[in-house]
Order: structure tokens, then C-alpha cells, then sequence
């Protein structure tokens, strides 16, 4: 039973003042998940005692544990969407929880993201000789967007999401090459078996995955993002937005690193691709050749 489902089941037991609380947070739990012990409170009508009460009758050890666990509630994913959708939901109200279950996880892995690890990986991407992104399923999706961005950069970029090709670009790397093999599980096997490959080949390693997993440990770094979905009976939601976000993070860093002169050059490649588009103020009209 998660945090708000909880909540719901204790509400016939509550006093009338945790109950209050208890509305407030079931009404807007994005809101009172970023709120203080204070503001909760003030929002409730009640005392900060009460909400410390509140939050020890729900089994927590008080408020910091409380809100961490309703983010973890918030973060879970389920079937195709979002765990606390339910069949008669209304598009407001799914449309709602699927957005405040992606802020949620998102806030979750900005707080628990280990900053060092962030910064020692933009210096392996930013001294490689090769950066490989490879991944399998949804997280393929992630590996290519990764490509994307990483391939105006003035390095060899490559990304497949065939298992055969990816072991023999495992096989093949070396000395100076980063692989960045990605995972939300990091316990599928072939993505295990290619970080081995490839460590035994003197390449660098960098995982994106979740902590404590079996591709984290066969790593030479891994960056470990805290997501509690699981995605061996749900699609994955909050973990593919992470994964996203922290690519966006790693190719913001290269940059930066990379210093004015390179940043100039990303501007040239910009200006270039200008003349692939129609110019945006033109009207529909002048684009479609209709008057």
C-alpha cells in the first residue's frame, strides 16, 4: 500500500483536526509534498503538532520521511500509466495524477543524484576518444535521443539498439572510448554481458541505471537514478523522463566543458540547419503557397 492509498484507508480513524490534514494532502499531494511542516498547517487549520501526529499515526518517522514517501507514491508507475489511475477516472483527473506523478519522480531523482558523479562523468565524455549509447527496449528510446544530442559534438558518436551490433562494438572499443549502456533495471543480462565486454577491453564504462544493480557494479561509473518504478509489471513512465533528463544534463555539461570556442562552433552548426526550415515568422499562407 502506498502513501496515499494509506492515507485513504486511516481516514475513518482519524481525528477531526488529522483529518483535515489528511484533506488538504489527498486534495493536492504535488502541493503539500513541496510544502513545509508550517505551510501544511496553515492550509489544514491546525496545529504543527497535529501534522507531526498525523504523519507518526501513518507510520512514518515524521514529516521529512512522510513527504519522502509521498513522493514515492506519487513517482510509482503501473499499468501503462500511472499507478493510482483508476477506470473511472475523468481526462482531468488522469491528465492530472500522470503530470504530478512525472514532477514528482523528476524531484525525487534531482534530490538524490549524486552531483560528484554528474561531474566526473562529463570529464570521461569530454577526454573520449568514442562515445557509444547503447540501450534495449525503452531505454533504446533513450540511448537514441542520447545520440542525437551528443552527435553535434566534434566526436565520434555512435548508437544501435541490435544486440549484435552492440557486442561487437563492445568487442571492438578500447582504450579511451566510453560506452554508455542504459537500464532502469540494470539487470538485463545482455547489457550486463556488454560491460564486462567492454571493460575487458580497456573502454570506460558508464552506466545509467538504478543503484545497487548488477550493470551499476560491472560499471567503471555509474550514474544511479533513484526511481521507485517497477517496471518488470509496468511500462516505464517517470524512469524514462529521468533518463532523458539526466542525458540533457550530461550533453549541458560537455558543453560547458568544452569551453567558448567549442560553444562557438555549436552556434555555426545551429546557423546551418537554419536554412533546413521555413522561416517562422512567414506566415501559413507563404508557406503552403496558398493566398
Amino acid at each position: 500500500m502506498n502513501m496515499l492509498e494509506k492515507i485513504q484507508s486511516q481516514l475513518e480513524i482519524l481525528s477531526k483536526s488529522e483529518r483535515k490534514v489528511a484533506d488538504v494532502i489527498l486534495d493536492s499531494p504535488t502541493v503539500a509534498m513541496h510544502s513545509s511542516i508550517a505551510l501544511l498547517a496553515r492550509a489544514a487549520g491546525v496545529s504543527e503538532p497535529t501534522v507531526n501526529r498525523f504523519c507518526h499515526r501513518l507510520k512514518t518517522k515524521g514529516f521529512p520521511d512522510f513527504k519522502l514517501q509521498l513522493a514515492q507514491s506519487l513517482a510509482n508507475g503501473t499499468p501503462y500509466v500511472s499507478r493510482n489511475i483508476e477506470h473511472d477516472d475523468t481526462v482531468e483527473s488522469y491528465s492530472g495524477k500522470i503530470f504530478e506523478s512525472a514532477m514528482a519522480g523528476l524531484d525525487r531523482v534531482k534530490q538524490s543524484l549524486d552531483i560528484n558523479a554528474v561531474n566526473r562523468a562529463v570529464d570521461l565524455l569530454t577526454q573520449s576518444k568514442k562515445i557509444a549509447f547503447f540501450g534495449l527496449g525503452a531505454s533504446a528510446a533513450v540511448a537514441h535521443d542520447a545520440m542525437n544530442k551528443f552527435f553535434r559534438f566534434n566526436v565520434p558518436v555512435i548508437y544501435s539498439d541490435d544486440i549484435v551490433m552492440q557486442r561487437m562494438s563492445c568487442m571492438n572499443s578500447g582504450e579511451g572510448d566510453v560506452m554508455v549502456l542504459i537500464s532502469h533495471t540494470g539487470r538485463t543480462k545482455n547489457m550486463v554481458e556488454l560491460a564486462m565486454m567492454a571493460r575487458e577491453n580497456d573502454a570506460t564504462v558508464l552506466a545509467i541505471t538504478s543503484p545497487g544493480s548488477p550493470l551499476a557494479r560491472e560499471a567503471t561509473l555509474a550514474l544511479t537514478l533513484d526511481v521507485p518504478e517497477d517496471t518488470d509489471i509496468y511500462m516505464p513512465m517517470v524512469s524514462r523522463l529521468a533518463q532523458l533528463t539526466l542525458i540533457d544534463v550530461l550533453a549541458t555539461g560537455f558543453t560547458l566543458r568544452r569551453g567558448p570556442k567549442f560553444r562557438d562552433n555549436l552556434k555555426r552548426v545551429k546557423e546551418a540547419l537554419k536554412e533546413s526550415r521555413f522561416d517562422k515568422s512567414l506566415p501559413v499562407s507563404a508557406l503552403t503557397g496558398q493566398e
